[in-house]
């Protein structure tokens, strides 16, 4: 059954990489911040529904804590200002 919540994952990040891709492409880094962000949500969300927590959303995460797309969002935008 865990494989059901990995492979819906999967799929979703899949998605978000390819809007992100061509986001950066098109030199629009604060769309691929925002989409990187909904990806962030939308991940936690298909968490929490699989598990049965929703009671624990929000969640507060500390604003270091990235996922792999808003760390690539972070490293481009700083790249672009120097």
């Amino acid at each position: 059954m865990m494989s059901r919540l990995t492979d819906d994952l999967n799929v979703l990040h899949d998605r978000y990489v390819e809007l992100v891709n061509s986001a950066v492409a098109e030199n629009n880094l604060d769309r691929a911040d925002a989409l990187a962000t909904q990806y962030d949500d939308e991940a936690i969300l298909m968490v929490a529904l699989y598990e049965g927590r929703t009671d624990l959303l929000p969640l507060h995460r500390p604003s270091h804590a990235d996922s792999g797309l808003r760390a690539l969002i972070r490293r481009l935008t700083r790249s672009q200002a120097a």
